[in-house]
């Protein structure tokens, strides 16, 4: 697993390899290498270099040095002359460059920026760095906008000019890079809210020869979780096993609005691996989930008027519960009054629970003000999943807007840290989806775009539900397991966008998908260890 930072861990992270005795000054020599390395991978002839009045552009000065001397032709765009440069690092390496064969445009005009660009091979961004929030100021508000209408390769340094290195919002205008070298560790912004639309791929330059020494001296805001850190979750099953010992799911879900509901998080538990899904669902829609899946038994559950969970609702699922390795609640259940007591009554029993959709929904109308302000109504000596998209974890913390990445994690940990728990996980769902524990946050592979629609979130309820289940004797952290169920609903979604078209996938895409899913991940994780090559299937997808 790799770190991901906040800007704060960041700056403490240059002061501590500062005090092991490489200096700021040293790190940007370091940066500036890095830079020219990475675009000399694409062997080009002429190359500009967008610098601002900071550390960035110091970054970008030194790389201008290096690629000049290799005889690659330099045009350095700056807003001032070197030595106007506030930044002292910046303004020593301006200088010392300047003395070199690198050609220097100060301040052009957009149609002389344009004609620089437009005979470029390479464009590098070393304008805006980590400390950029907000909107952007000219010259740059003018600059940006013409990178992007040309459409150049760009090569941005540590995060895409006019990104929040942060919280990944861009507010006004924001390069759109081809790649970007990031520095130390990548930033969360580079994956949060706009970042993974601006920043391309992402290279990390690790600058400092014992940075794996002293990273662990500063917190992680998240870690990205590769394929390879999976590879225990895709050993094939034993011989002696049967449906019982690969575990069983419960899932209570549906209603007779939403009994569709029920049916994918059913078959999407089924086909993540559990031996036995059985479905407690409203009478009202128990025909119907019958009918749809007819290797799932149906629990008929008293409903109320309107067709979901009745008053009599939570003594029977409770006991129906208590037979089965994990319980998934909430997809379509509504927030009827006997939808509430159900979910307070599976809180209190000690199954494996994963609480989603509804079932979130209902649980937030426990208490004013956010549940963490009460946790005793959550807290539990079982596991507890939590699987809120971004609104629903706002609702959970008493409507405190969650919009990113950032917010999100922020959101998981207060619900966390209240609770006190070590074997409880939220699972906040996004673009880049964030798996929260007490000691941790990971990152697991991002799905493409096709996941957002109806009835994704379902599915992915249905394969943590699944992977739990299956978890008999895990000892491992409850996060890995559910990043490795979030790598699967990710391949699900490219899986089925490569099969369907990005725009075209429907949720009930997905769930056959599943295991060709896994295939694709363990493909991966197996590529990760130099186990398989350059052509492998997951290379296509």
């Amino acid at each position: 697993m790799r770190p991901v930072l906040s800007c704060d861990e960041v700056r403490r992270l240059e002061d501590v390899i500062e005090k092991e005795g490489t200096s700021k000054a040293e790190l940007m020599e370091f940066a500036g290498e890095f830079v020219a390395s990475e675009a000399l991978k694409g062997n080009p002839s002429r190359v500009v270099i967008l610098v601002g009045f900071g550390n960035n552009g110091g970054d970008g000065w030194v790389a201008a040095d290096i690629l000049a001397q290799k005889d690659v032709h330099v045009d350095v765009v700056s807003p001032v002359e070197p030595d106007e440069i506030s930044a002292p690092l910046a303004r020593h390496v301006a200088r010392r460059t300047a003395g070199r064969d690198v050609n220097i445009v100060v301040g052009p005009s957009k149609d002389e920026l344009g004609e620089l660009i437009g005979e470029a091979d390479l464009v590098i961004d070393a304008i805006l760095g980590t400390g950029f929030h907000g909107e952007l100021r000219p010259p740059f508000s003018i600059w940006i906008p013409v990178v992007n209408e040309l459409e150049p390769t760009v090569l941005s340094v540590d995060v895409p000019s006019g990104l929040d290195a942060q919280t990944g919002v861009v507010e006004h205008d924001c390069i759109r890079a081809t790649r970007t070298a990031t520095m130390l560790a990548p930033k969360l912004g580079l994956y949060s809210a706009d970042g993974p639309e601006y920043a391309g791929e992402i290279v990390c330059g690790r600058l400092y020869d014992q940075l794996d020494e002293v990273i662990d001296d500063v917190e992680h805001e998240a870690e990205i979780v590769d394929s390879a850190d999976l590879i225990d979750f895709f050993e094939p099953l034993p011989m002696n096993i049967n449906k019982y010992s690969r575990g069983s799911v419960l899932v209570v879900a549906g209603s007779a609005t939403y009994p569709g509901a029920a049916m994918m998080a059913a078959k999407a538990a089924a086909r993540a691996g559990a031996g036995y899904v059985a479905v407690a669902c409203p009478s009202a829609c128990a025909n119907l989930v019958r009918m749809a899946l007819p290797s799932v038994p149906v629990i008929d559950i008293p409903s109320d008027s309107r067709g979901a969970f009745g008053a009599a609702a939570r003594k029977a699922v409770c006991k129906a519960a208590e037979k089965f390795s994990c319980v998934l609640c909430g997809p379509g259940i509504t927030t009827a009054a006997g939808c509430i007591d159900v979910v307070s009554g599976l809180l209190k029993m000690d199954v494996p629970l994963v609480l989603d959709a509804d079932a979130l929904n209902c649980l937030a109308k426990y208490s004013i003000g956010g549940i963490d302000k009460t946790p005793e109504l959550y807290r539990r000596d079982a596991p507890l999943i939590l699987t809120p998209h971004h609104k629903e974890l706002s609702r959970l913390i008493g409507d405190d807007p969650v919009a990113d990445l950032g917010t999100a994690i922020e959101a998981s940990r207060r619900l966390l840290w209240a609770a006190g728990s070590e074997d409880m996980i939220v699972v906040a769902k996004g673009p880049s989806t964030a798996v929260a524990g007490v000691e941790k946050v990971l990152l697991p592979m991002a799905g493409p775009a096709s996941l957002a629609t109806a009835g994704s979130g379902d599915v992915l309820a249905g394969i943590i539900a699944g992977s739990v289940a299956q978890a008999h004797n895990y000892a491992g952290p409850w996060e890995l397991l559910c990043a490795y169920a979030v790598t699967v609903h990710s391949f699900t979604g490219f899986a089925a966008a490569s099969r369907f078209g990005e725009k075209s996938v429907i949720a009930t895409d997905l769930i056959d998908l599943i295991g060709d899913a896994m295939e694709l991940a363990a493909e991966s994780a197996l590529h990760d260890l130099g186990v398989l090559d350059e052509g492998s299937q997951v290379e296509e997808a």
